[in-house]
C-alpha cells in the first residue's frame, strides 16, 4: 500500500528511494553535517563530562584523611569512598550503553550529567558516613550514563577515520589528565577550603554542561531506531531493551566487583567475598546462555560481538591502561604521604608528568595505527610499559624520584596512552556505528574492571608483605610492581599470539542481510562505501554481474561478468519507481 499524499505523513513514513530529493530533503540533519565550531563545542562538553568522571575518584585521594577524621571512618571504610563510585559506575555502564543505542544518547547524557550535579551537591552536605557512601554509589550510576552516550555521539559527530581517532584520543586524554589534575585540585580544595568542595566543584561544572547540551544536541541525534521496509514504505521502529539480560549482568557485575574490592580488606577466604564471587560467576554463565537464545537485535550483549575481528583481544588490552595508572597513584600516594611525610599538594604535583604528557599525546596516539598498523602499534605500547615498570620497583627513596620515577612515569604514560587511544578506536571501527553506545560501555567497563581487579590484587600483595616486614618497608610496593610487570608481559604475549591481521578497510562485517561499512583513507568529498552482505550473492540492478564476497574477515574485490543475470528484487524496484513517480508528480509546481 502506497503512502497517502496527505501532509500528515511523518519522516518515518517517507517513501524509500535512492533519490535524495524524495527522502533527504525532509530528513533530520546528521550530526556529521554540523559546522566545525559546533562539533568542537560538543566535543568540549563531552570531554568535561569525562574529566569529571575521572575527577570524582582521583580528587578524593587527597581528601580521604580529612573525611575519615570528620566522619569517624575506619581505614577499611575509607576504601569504599573510591570503590562505591567505581562499583556502580562499572556495573551500570552496559545498561547505560544499551539505553543510548536503543533510545536517544542525547537524553541519556543530559540526564546523567544533571543527576551527577544534583547528587554531588547533596553528597557535599552529608554529615553521616553511610549517607556519603550511598550518594557516592548513586553518583557512580549517574556517571555511567554519561560516558557511553558521549562516545556514541562522538562516533557519529566524527565518522571519518582520522577525525574520529583524534576526537576519541582527546576524549580519552581528558580522562588521563583528570586523574592527575584531580589529585592537585582535590589537594588544594581540601587544604584551603574543605573536602566538601571536592563534590561542589564537580557540580558547578557539570550542571551547566547538562543545560547547554539540551540545546546543542539535536532531539533525534544518533537515534537507536532501526529502519525497515514494509510494502515499499520506509518505517522507523524502535529496538527492544533486553531488561532481563541487562538486569542479570548488572547484578553480576555489582557482586563481582564487590567481592574483588572486599577481598583485600576482609580476606579472600571469608563468606563476604566468596558468596558474591560464586553467585556472580553463575549469573554470568546464565547471562551468556540467555543471550544466545533471544533475537540478536534484542540482546543486551549480542554474542556475535565477541567474534568481530580481534574484539576479544582488544577487550583484554583495555584492561591494562587504568590498571597501570591506578597502581602508580595508589602505591606512590601512600609512600609519599605516609612514609616520606609529604603534604598532599606536594605529592599531587609529583604526578604532574603523567598529565603533562597524556594530554598532548592522546589526540595523536590514535593515528599511529593508521600509519603503522594496529598490531605493531599496540605491541609498541606494551614495549614501553615493559621498559617503564621495573624501575618503579626500586624507587624506595625520595632521591630516586628524578632518576627512576619520572622516566617510568613518562614511558609508562606514553605506553598507556597508545594502548588506550588505539584500543578504543579499533573496537569502535570493528563494530557497526549503531552499536557505539554498547561498545563504548564495554570498552569503559574493561578499563574500570582492570582498575578494580588490579587495585584489589596489588593491595592484597602489599598488605600481605607489609604484615611481615612493616608498612614503612618498600618490599610490598616493589612486589606489587613486579606483579604489574608480569601482567603487562602476559598481555603483550597474548596480543603477539592471538591478534590476527584483518584488512584495515573492513570495519564491520555483520551477519547476512546487514550492512558492512568499509572505512579507510578516502577523499574528503567521498562518502563511506557500503556493501550489502547476504547469504546469496547480492546483485546490483545497474550492474547485473556484480557480486560481493566476504572471506575470513576480508572483503574480496567485486567481480563482473558480461552475462546479464535476473534481478531478484525486480518487483520491489518497480514499486520504488511507482512511489518515486507519484511523489515527484505530487511535489511538482505544475
Amino acid at each position: 500500500m502506497l503512502p497517502s499524499s496527505s501532509s500528515s505523513s511523518t519522516p518515518a513514513e517517507l517513501p524509500f528511494s535512492p533519490s535524495p530529493t524524495l527522502v533527504d530533503s525532509r530528513r533530520p540533519i546528521s550530526l556529521s553535517e554540523y559546522s566545525k565550531v559546533r562539533k568542537l563545542l560538543l566535543l568540549l562538553l563531552f570531554c568535561l563530562a569525562q574529566f569529571l568522571d575521572a575527577f570524582n575518584n582521583s580528587a578524593l585521594f587527597s581528601a580521604i584523611p580529612q573525611i575519615a577524621a570528620e566522619l569517624h571512618m575506619t581505614t577499611s571504610e575509607t576504601v569504599w569512598l573510591i570503590s562505591a563510585y567505581q562499583l556502580t559506575f562499572a556495573a551500570f555502564l552496559l545498561l547505560s550503553g544499551r539505553i543510548s543505542d536503543v533510545y536517544s544518547p542525547k537524553w541519556s547524557f543530559v540526564a546523567g550529567t544533571a543527576a551527577l550535579g544534583v547528587l554531588s551537591i547533596i553528597a557535599g552536605f552529608m554529615n553521616n558516613k553511610v549517607g556519603l557512601l550511598v550518594f557516592r554509589a548513586l553518583c557512580g550510576i549517574a556517571g555511567a550514563c554519561t560516558i557511553p552516550s558521549a562516545l556514541n555521539l562522538i562516533v557519529h559527530l566524527f565518522p571519518k577515520h582520522q577525525e574520529q581517532s583524534r576526537a576519541l584520543g582527546i576524549f580519552g586524554g581528558t580522562g588521563a589528565v583528570a586523574n592527575v589534575l584531580g589529585l592537585v585540585i582535590g589537594a588544594i580544595l581540601t587544604q584551603y577550603a574543605s573536602w566538601r568542595w571536592v563534590f561542589w566543584f564537580a557540580a558547578v561544572i557539570v550542571i551547566p554542561v547538562s543545560g547547554m547540551c539540551v540545546f546543542l544536541i539535536p532531539k533525534d541525534a544518533a537515534s537507536g531506531s532501526e529502519i525497515i521496509i514494509e510494502n515499499g514504505v520506509k518505517v522507523e521502529k524502535a529496538k527492544g531493551l533486553d531488561a532481563i539480560g541487562v538486569s542479570v549482568l548488572t547484578a553480576a557485575m555489582i557482586l563481582f566487583i564487590f567481592a574483588i574490592t572486599s577481598g583485600s580488606s576482609s580476606g579472600w577466604a571469608t563468606a563476604l567475598v566468596l558468596a558474591p564471587l560464586i553467585i556472580s560467576v553463575f549469573m554470568m554463565v546464565f547471562f551468556f546462555w540467555y543471550e544466545r537464545r533471544i533475537p540478536v537485535e534484542k540482546a543486551a550483549l549480542p554474542p556475535r560481538l565477541w567474534f568481530y575481528p580481534n574484539f576479544a583481544v582488544l577487550f583484554g588490552v583495555a584492561l591494562v591502561p587504568y590498571f597501570w595508572w591506578t597502581t602508580g597513584f595508589l602505591l606512590f600516594t601512600s609512600l609519599w604521604q605516609d612514609v616520606f611525610g609529604w603534604q598532599p599538594i606536594v605529592s599531587a604535583l609529583h604526578f604532574l608528568p603523567i598529565g603533562l604528557l597524556a594530554l598532548p599525546a592522546m589526540p595523536y596516539a590514535g593515528s599511529l595505527s593508521h600509519m603503522f598498523g594496529l598490531k605493531p602499534t599496540i605491541l609498541s605500547g606494551f614495549l614501553l610499559l615493559c621498559v617503564a615498570t621495573p624501575p618503579l620497583a626500586f624507587a624506595s627513596r625520595p632521591s630516586l624520584y628524578f632518576p627512576l620515577v619520572i622516566p617510568g612515569f613518562l614511558l609508562g604514560t606514553l605506553g598507556c596512552t597508545i594502548l588506550y587511544a588505539n584500543t578504543g578506536v579499533a573496537m569502535f571501527q570493528a563494530t557497526p556505528p549503531r552499536m557505539a553506545g554498547t561498545v563504548g560501555a564495554i570498552f569503559n567497563s574493561a578499563l574500570q574492571l582492570g582498575s578494580a581487579v588490579g587495585v584489589a590484587a596489588v593491595t592484597s600483595i602489599e598488605t600481605s608483605i607489609e604484615a611481615k616486614v612493616g608498612s614503612r618497608s618498600y618490599k610490598g610496593r616493589a612486589a606489587s610492581y613486579w606483579f604489574l610487570f608480569a601482567i603487562v608481559v602476559l598481555a603483550s604475549f597474548s596480543v603477539l599470539v592471538f591478534f590476527r591481521h584483518r584488512d584495515p578497510k573492513v570495519v564491520a562485517v555483520l551477519e547476512s542481510g546487514e550492512e558492512a561499512v568499509v572505512s579507510g583513507p578516502q577523499p574528503e568529498s567521498e562518502a563511506p562505501i557500503t556493501f550489502q552482505i547476504e547469504e546469496r550473492p547480492h546483485h546490483d540492478p545497474s550492474r547485473p554481474g556484480l557480486t560481493h564476497q566476504m572471506t575470513d574477515g576480508t572483503l574480496t574485490p567485486a567481480s563482473e561478468s558480461n552475462e546479464k543475470k535476473e534481478d531478484p528484487n525486480t518487483e520491489f524496484n518497480e514499486k520504488q519507481e511507482e512511489v518515486k513517480t507519484e511523489a515527484v508528480s505530487r511535489d511538482s509546481p505544475v
